[in-house]
């Protein structure tokens, strides 16, 4: 004989187990006919057959579409907002990277000899443009064009009996930058390097030259140049300056104003000139000179 707690007990097991068969087979048949009404082509030779799962077809067809744009939907707005924004951000922040990393200069000023080079040349003037690369916020390569126009001492141009004279030194050099405080807007920083340097001396008397503009013809008095000696060598260069950042209120500017002095030593040749058959000019071997430059750096 049975116990009567067993029998409440052995119903609800059976009402359970109905329920999960009933479950199965409904999800069973929600399954299969959706299946085959997307995998099955109506024939022509078989025109009944087609008509009969026409009602099938069209049952679960809506749902499949409306399932697959749904599909196409996420898909789309995954790659906007997740990997085609992050793709954008990637290539907006390269492109930005490689702007940033890029270096120019363009400054001028002034330079004048050191010890016995004064006897060569005297004061005068400088240009320098440069540009290169960014390694960092602390160190940077450039590669510089200095052009430097400076006069010579009396007393050479008296040896030849000129009545004036210059040297133009031109320079092509590569020189790395090093900022010792780059996190401040007011720095100071070291460089130098070096390169290939042309020098080119010149001897000029006043002569006689006719001219004419669009209402006049008439002879004007010039500087030509009478006699020079020019030399192809190598030099180097070492300084620093003082840099002040300009702009940026998050102290992310990325402009500088810059004054520096540099000592250059150009190892030209020593030389004896006698311009166009007059005195005889000696120029000593070696250039050295102190440019000092203005300018902007970014």
């Amino acid at each position: 004989m049975s116990s009567p707690r067993l029998i409440p007990l052995a119903r609800r097991a059976c009402l359970f187990s109905g329920l999960a068969i009933f479950t199965a087979n409904f999800a069973s048949a929600q399954i299969h006919p959706s299946t085959s009404s997307i995998t099955q082509i109506p024939s022509d030779s078989n025109s009944s057959d087609s008509n009969s799962n026409e009602p099938s077809s069209s049952a679960f067809q809506p749902g499949f579409e409306d399932s697959a744009s749904a599909l196409r939907d996420g898909v789309a707005a995954s790659l906007n907002s997740g990997d085609g924004a992050a793709g954008g951000q990637a290539d907006t922040g390269g492109h930005h990277g490689v702007l940033h990393s890029l270096a120019f200069e363009a400054g001028g000023g002034a330079s004048g000899p050191v010890g016995s080079s004064s006897n060569d040349i005297t004061w005068g003037g400088n240009f320098t443009v440069g540009g290169g690369v960014h390694f960092n916020k602390r160190f940077s390569l450039l590669a510089e064009y200095q052009f430097i126009d400076d006069k010579l001492p009396g007393a050479l141009i008296a040896e030849t009996g000129a009545d004036g004279g210059n040297a133009h030194i031109w320079s092509l050099t590569l020189d790395p930058v090093i900022d010792l405080f780059p996190k401040h807007d007011n720095s100071v920083y070291i460089t130098g390097g070096g390169g290939f340097y042309r020098k080119v001396t010149n001897f000029t008397d006043p002569q006689e030259a006719e001219y004419c503009d669009y209402y006049y013809c008439g002879i004007e008095t010039q500087n030509a140049v009478v006699g020079h000696f020019s030399s192809n060598q190598g030099g180097w260069n070492v300084g620093g300056g003082f840099s002040h950042r300009l702009g940026g209120v998050y102290n992310d500017g990325t402009m500088k104003l810059f004054a520096e002095a540099r000592y250059l030593d150009v190892m030209s040749p020593a030389s004896a000139i006698a311009p166009n058959g007059l005195g005889t000019a000696t120029v000593a071997a070696g250039t050295k000179l102190v440019p000092i430059t203005l300018g902007l750096r970014w």
